[in-house]
């Protein structure tokens, strides 16, 4: 097993010189000593990998709320399709796969349950609006208290959104995180029945591939060959083109408007109306929320509480808040109608 200072003495040797290097991280907030054994990326990765906000993902919703099948994508699912995407084109490019693959872990760490129907809920009800890449740098740094490096930080805050992320390895990630939603979710909705190939843009297809793995594989390629010799990494026009076809297809024919999506309203309201009890019950809040208020203001604590929910909790708090409890009869009342 290699020591840390080897470790960093090799990517420098082999990692590319646009990489970002363990050695040169800009540092955590909190100053702490370094392991024997791992570099910083590398215990940014385990910590967030072994982080509750990280198990709950594979309880929270992609796209489908409560799919009947097995097969179905959930955000656990879709954050590790993200990191196999994103390690595949760092591999190639040379970067630092130990940061990517921290990135790719955490970035979604800060979805609401539900989806993004949770994330719009959450953004229309409170004051300073909801962002889930802002919050998954917030459960990072004030709720999991993992002090990541400030590459990791980056990366995860700028996965999506117009800001670039200021490392090829974060930058990865905010591509490949587009590169697996689009084909996973194509897929999930023809599993789903909602849509059949032939649905999809002739154009981007015929570009792309009819199947999911050359669709990906296409998109890999792209990436990688326009990236190379680059200091930033992008798409080529013409792949850039299909990908954007294909994205805004399922946003008109399944995020927006399909069978699987009237679910949504319900999701939105149980949302909304746990947020309002809270904020007139500050006090049934659970203490180590609670105590937090002495730092936050109500609706971001009560932000926090909600959007680390997972769909399961968050169903199951809210019939025990406003469902009547049952309640039994005694053999003596029986038939008594």
């Amino acid at each position: 097993m290699l020591l840390r200072t080897e470790y960093e003495k090799q990517e420098m040797c082999i990692l590319d010189e646009k990489a970002s290097k363990a050695s040169e991280s800009r540092g955590r907030k909190t100053y702490e000593e370094e392991c024997n054994i791992r570099t910083c990326f590398q215990r940014d990765r385990d910590r967030i990998l072994h982080s509750k906000a990280f198990r709950r993902l594979k309880h929270k919703t992609q796209v489908f709320i409560s799919p009947s099948g097995d097969h179905y994508r959930t955000r656990l699912t879709h954050t590790l399709e993200v990191s196999q995407i994103s390690r595949t084109i760092g591999r190639v490019l040379r970067l630092n796969e130990d940061l990517i693959e921290a990135i790719s872990l955490g970035h979604d760490l800060g979805h609401t349950p539900f989806g993004h129907i949770g994330e719009y809920a959450l953004n229309s009800i409170m004051k300073k609006g909801f962002e889930h890449n802002k919050q998954s740098r917030r459960v990072l740094q004030s709720l999991e208290k993992l002090n990541c490096t400030e590459e990791v930080l980056d990366g995860v805050e700028n996965h999506t959104g117009k800001v670039r992320p200021l490392s090829l390895e974060g930058q990865i990630v905010k591509i490949a995180d587009r590169v697996a939603y689009i084909n996973h979710d194509i897929d999930d909705s023809l599993r789903a029945g909602l849509l059949d190939i032939n649905d999809l843009p002739v154009e981007a297809i015929n570009l792309l591939g009819e199947t999911h793995s050359k669709r990906i594989n296409n998109m890999v390629l792209d990436i990688i060959n326009e990236s190379k010799d680059l200091d930033y990494i992008r798409m080529s026009s013409k792949v850039e083109k299909a990908t954007n076809q294909l994205r805004g297809f399922l946003f008109e024919n399944i995020y927006l408007n399909s069978e699987a999506k009237e679910e949504d309203v319900k999701a939105k309201r149980i949302i909304e109306y746990l947020f309002a009890f809270y904020v007139d019950n500050i006090e049934e809040l659970p203490v180590a929320h609670r105590e937090r208020l002495r730092e936050y203001d109500k609706e971001t604590v009560i932000a926090d509480y909600i959007s680390g929910m997972t769909d399961r909790y968050i169903v199951d708090l809210f019939g025990e808040i406003f469902i009547p409890k049952s309640w039994s009869r005694n053999s003596d009342s029986r038939g008594d109608y």
